[in-house]
C-alpha cells in the first residue's frame, strides 16, 4: 500500500505490496527492491545520497531505467552488464569509496543529519504519515558502557540489617505474647478494659505509716471486741477492749448491768468466745469481764492526765452493731464534770474527756485512742438533742472516762472484786451565787480528809487543783477522778480571806 517510509526518507509509489523482478535478475539491496517496469521508480533524493542499503545514485543524477533486457545486470549487481561501472557490494558509487560520498552509515555531508532538511516539504510525502523518527543511539568505539547495579539484586547484609532482625523478632514476640495474654484474660472473664494508669509509688499519706491514723487503727483494732450480755429483757450489746494478755476485758457497767451472768465476746476476726463477769462499779461505770483464749493482744495504755485540748483521738467499737468501726476527732475539753444515770439506778459522776469523734449506741465501753495508738479513755456517754425516751444519736458531743481512773478501778475489781471510791470527807450545797462563785461546805466529816486539812463548814471551795467549782457535781466528779491517797490543792474563801490548803484524799469505808 502507498505511503512514506519515515525511517529512511524514501518515498515509493508502488503498484503492489511486493516488488517482483524477472527471473535471474539481480537482487537489490535489502530494503530497496525495484521491479522493472512496474512503476516502482525510485525518486532521486535530495543532495546527500540515499541511506545505506538503497541503490547508489550520483547526487542530482537521474536513475536509469531498467528492465528485462540483455542489459539487465547480472545477479548481485545493478546497471549494465558487468560490474565495472557499479560499486563493489557494500559500497556506493564507483569502486572504492569516493572522498565526496558519505561513508557507510551516513548520508549527505559528513556530520550532517541522516534526515533530509526538507523532508516535511517533500511533495511526494504522504500527508497522513507520522513524523516520529526513532534514531538508535551510537556507542563510541573503544568506550565501555557504564556499569549499572540492580537495586533489587540480593547483596551482603550490613550491620544495620543484622541488628534490625533481632529487634523486629523481639517486637513480634512481644506483640504475640500481649495478644495471647489479652485473649486469655478475656476468656477468663477479666474483661477487655484496662482500668487506671501505670502503677506509681503511693503518696506519703497513703503509705499507712505506724504513726498515721490508718496505722494506729490497724494496730489497735485486733484488741477491740464486741460485748454481748444476755438479760431478762434480751441481749445488751456494747464494746470493750483487751486489758490483759490473760483475757480481762474492760467495758462499761451499763453494758453488763442487769445481765444474768452469761456473756460472750466477738473478736476483730469475727470469732467468738464465752465470757464471765469479773466485777463492776456502777458509780464509775466500769466493768470487767474475762475470756479464755490464748494469743490475745492487750492494748497499750496512755496517760489521760497528759492530754491537751486539740489532741487527735480515735473512737473504736461497734456502734449500732457495726463491728470494727473507727471514727476520728479531737479532744474538745478536759475534766468535763457530768452526772448520769437511769431513773432508779445509781448516779454516775464523770470528770470526762470530751471529744467530737462520732460515738453512738454500741460504742459504750470501747477505747478512745490517742495519736500514738494508746488508750486514753473509755467511751461512755453522749449528749443529744432528742426528747426523753427517744433514741439518741451523735451530735459531736461524746464523753469518755479518763483511762487513769478506769485503770485504777479495773485493778481494784480484778484484785478484790470491787472498786474503792475516792472521797474528800465533805459535802457541799448548791452554788453560793456570790461574786466569784464557788461551793459552800455544808458538812465536814470529823477526822476526814477535809477536816484534817483545816476546812470548816461555811468555807467556800473556789478551786481544786486549779479547776473552778461552780456546780455540786463538780466536787464529787473531780474528786473521784483521783486515786485514794492523792494530794490535791484546795483554794477556798473564809469570810473575805482567800486561802489555800492541801488535802490528802482517801477511800470511803465501804
Amino acid at each position: 500500500m502507498g505511503g512514506t517510509d519515515v525511517t529512511d526518507g524514501w518515498d515509493w509509489r508502488r503498484g503492489g505490496e511486493t516488488p517482483a523482478g524477472p527471473p535471474g535478475a539481480g537482487t537489490p539491496p535489502a530494503g530497496a527492491p525495484t521491479t522493472p517496469g512496474a512503476g516502482n521508480v525510485p525518486i532521486v533524493p535530495a543532495a546527500g545520497g540515499p541511506a545505506p542499503g538503497h541503490p547508489p545514485t550520483t547526487p542530482g543524477a537521474a536513475v536509469p531505467t531498467v528492465g528485462p533486457s540483455p542489459s539487465w545486470p547480472a545477479p548481485g549487481t545493478y546497471g549494465p552488464a558487468g560490474a565495472s561501472s557499479w560499486p563493489a557490494p557494500g559500497t556506493y558509487g564507483s569502486a572504492g569509496a569516493s572522498p565526496s560520498w558519505p561513508g557507510p552509515g551516513t548520508s549527505g555531508t559528513v556530520g550532517a543529519s541522516p534526515w533530509w532538511s526538507d523532508a516535511l516539504a517533500d511533495p511526494w510525502r504522504d500527508p497522513a504519515a507520522p513524523t516520529a523518527v526513532v534514531v538508535p543511539g551510537v556507542i563510541a568505539v573503544g568506550t565501555e558502557p557504564e556499569a549499572v547495579t540492580d537495586p533489587d539484586a540480593p547483596g551482603r547484609p550490613t550491620l544495620r540489617h543484622l541488628l534490625l532482625i533481632p529487634v523486629l523478632t523481639a517486637l513480634l514476640a512481644g506483640t504475640l505474647g500481649g495478644a495471647l495474654g489479652y485473649a486469655f484474660a478475656v476468656r477468663g472473664g477479666a474483661g477487655g478494659a484496662v482500668l487506671g494508669g501505670a502503677p506509681a509509688e503511693a503518696p506519703a499519706l497513703a503509705q499507712r505509716k505506724p504513726e498515721s491514723l490508718a496505722g494506729v487503727a490497724e494496730r489497735v483494732l485486733p484488741s477491740v471486741v464486741t460485748v454481748r450480755v444476755s438479760s431478762l429483757g434480751g441481749t445488751s450489746e456494747g464494746s470493750g477492749f483487751i486489758a490483759t494478755a490473760d483475757g480481762h476485758v474492760i467495758t462499761n457497767d451499763h453494758v453488763v448491768a442487769g445481765g444474768t451472768g452469761k456473756a460472750s465476746v466477738v473478736f476483730n476476726d469475727g470469732s467468738t468466745a464465752p465470757a464471765t463477769i469479773v466485777g463492776q462499779d456502777p458509780e464509775s461505770d466500769i466493768a470487767v469481764i474475762k475470756v479464755s483464749r490464748p494469743g490475745l493482744r492487750a492494748v497499750e495504755f496512755g496517760d489521760s492526765d497528759a492530754l491537751a485540748v486539740g489532741d487527735p483521738v480515735l473512737a473504736m467499737g461497734s456502734p449500732l452493731s457495726l463491728a470494727n468501726t473507727v471514727t476520728a476527732g479531737i479532744v474538745s475539753a478536759l475534766d468535763r464534770t457530768m452526772q448520769a444515770g437511769e431513773p432508779g439506778g445509781p448516779v454516775r459522776y464523770y470528770a470526762a474527756i470530751q471529744t467530737d469523734a462520732a460515738v453512738n449506741h454500741g460504742n459504750s465501753g470501747g477505747p478512745l485512742v490517742d495519736g500514738a495508738g494508746r488508750v486514753v479513755g473509755v467511751n461512755s456517754t453522749i449528749k443529744s438533742l432528742v426528747a426523753e425516751g427517744q433514741e439518741a444519736g451523735n451530735i459531736g458531743l461524746a464523753f469518755a472516762i479518763p483511762i487513769n481512773q478506769a485503770k485504777r478501778v479495773t485493778q481494784d475489781i480484778i484484785g478484790t472484786g470491787k472498786a474503792r471510791r475516792t472521797v474528800i470527807g465533805a459535802r457541799v450545797d448548791g452554788p453560793t451565787g456570790a461574786l466569784g462563785g464557788g461551793l459552800r461546805l455544808a458538812q465536814v466529816e470529823p477526822s476526814g480528809p477535809a477536816d484534817g486539812a483545816g476546812l470548816k463548814v461555811g468555807d467556800v471551795i473556789l478551786k481544786i487543783n486549779g479547776r473552778p467549782m461552780t456546780e455540786p457535781t463538780d466536787l464529787t466528779a473531780l474528786v473521784r477522778k483521783y486515786a485514794p491517797g492523792s494530794v490535791v490543792t484546795v483554794e477556798f474563801r473564809r469570810g473575805s480571806d482567800r486561802q489555800n490548803t492541801s488535802v490528802t484524799l482517801a477511800a470511803d469505808a465501804k
